[in-house]
């Protein structure tokens, strides 16, 4: 196995235990609405960071790392200085909400990688976990908001748009052009 290959099993890794750690204290037992959110936040960014996998987009997965880790490195970073109650008072890391920023950072990944056309799922999935966690009581709205804003901004300072058609110019003895080289 080549070291990237390894490289990429091991963010995968690190995304999957991440998001399942968050699910399994979310609290959704019993709860098919934070249930159905619980998936979601596996989903979504397994499916933004899967596409950038599958494309061999190595920008891609090198922006979607940096935004991931910021996004997490911020929200935690919240979590654990606020110290608000959760609407249920079963712990005081209300604020913000994990679950939705991780879904709102993959939603802007794809957004601002691959377009708005690919994203509109993405942001239904996002704003339904979002929705969740008020529905299931363990974020008020300002948490879900809040990490929805730290999600979107996480990937818009790292995330640039994925060029499916490169322009190159071509000089040689006697002759200019240009090769143009479209990834399918």
């Amino acid at each position: 196995m080549n070291k990237k290959r390894l490289q990429d099993i091991l963010w995968i890794f690190l995304l999957i235990s991440s998001l399942l750690t968050a699910a399994n204290v979310s609290g959704a037992e019993g709860n098919n609405t934070g249930k159905a959110g619980d998936v979601l936040l596996l989903l979504i960014p397994a499916t933004a960071y899967g596409t950038a996998f599958f494309l061999d987009d190595k920008g891609g997965k090198i922006q979607f790392y940096k935004s991931f880790l910021t996004n997490l490195g911020v929200t935690l970073a919240l979590k654990f200085s606020v110290n608000k109650e959760r609407p249920d008072q079963s712990s005081n890391d209300s604020f913000p909400s994990l679950h939705t920023s991780a879904t709102f950072q993959s939603a802007a990944f794809i957004q601002k990688r691959y377009g708005w056309k690919y994203a509109i799922p993405a942001y239904i999935g996002a704003t339904f976990v979002g929705y969740s966690r008020v529905y299931a009581q363990k974020h008020y709205v300002e948490d879900v908001v809040a990490g929805a804003v730290i999600g979107i901004f996480s990937s818009y300072c790292f995330t640039t748009p994925y060029k499916t058609v490169t322009v190159t110019p071509v000089a040689g003895n006697g002759f200019y052009g240009l090769t143009i080289k479209k990834i399918w």
